[in-house]
């Protein structure tokens, strides 16, 4: 690892493509949470994507730019499969005013979360061992509901719909076919699938429940 593929001085315009313009401080969190993914990583299987650059780019940068799309500041968002903290973490360092549950059923990964915001300085982060299914979620007591890269859209959205506030929102990252299917969901209603920044076939799809009572 050169140490120029981590300088702080070009974390703003790997994000500019979606939209992000971090702090000088977000970008040395930033990079201070590169260098532990990558550390934890030797032991700990959290990225198949081992060159800085592109792990700011393909994590960072997608998980962020939800913000350009929904207003997430001092919100509440649950996180499902947080894995190495993307979206939810990443969301947290962009938009510090949310208030983040990052929610992940290995318990090494959950370790290795908490690590994360003990060393790059970050509060209002709750990490909620287990899969959704089985937490009891105040009704009401979100705004939104990420996930990444997780399956079984249709328990997820059901799970969500029981969590979210009366005016909440979901939003997925999925590629192109996940992104057809999901926004055929009844009881949702969803805006028009958003190509992620630099890229071909992933997508960000944002709804808000239509139906509350079903």
């Amino acid at each position: 690892m050169r140490d120029e593929a981590l300088n702080v001085a070009s974390i703003p315009d790997l994000l500019a493509p979606f939209g992000i313009q971090p702090s000088e401080a977000q970008s040395v969190q930033i990079r201070q949470y590169v260098e532990l993914l990558l550390l934890w990583n030797k032991s700990l299987n959290l990225s198949s994507i081992l060159d800085p650059q592109e792990i700011i780019t393909r994590h960072f940068g997608e998980s962020m730019f939800l913000c350009t799309l929904l207003p997430v500041e001092n919100c509440r968002l649950a996180d499902v499969g947080s894995g190495a903290g993307f979206p939810g973490l990443a969301i947290k360092i962009i938009r510090p005013s949310v208030q983040i549950t990052l929610i992940e059923s290995n318990q090494r990964k959950c370790a290795f979360l908490a690590e994360v915001a003990r060393k790059i300085g970050i509060s209002g982060v709750e990490i909620s061992r287990g899969r959704f299914e089985d937490l009891r979620l105040p009704q009401g007591s979100k705004e939104i509901v990420t996930a990444r890269a997780v399956g079984g859209w249709a328990r997820l959205l059901s799970w969500a719909k029981s969590i979210v506030t009366t005016a909440g929102n979901v939003g997925l990252w999925v590629g192109e076919q996940d992104s057809i299917k999901i926004c055929r969901t009844p009881g949702w209603t969803w805006d028009p699938p958003v190509r992620i920044p630099e890229s071909q076939r992933r997508f960000l799809v944002v709804g808000r429940p239509s139906d509350k009572s079903a």
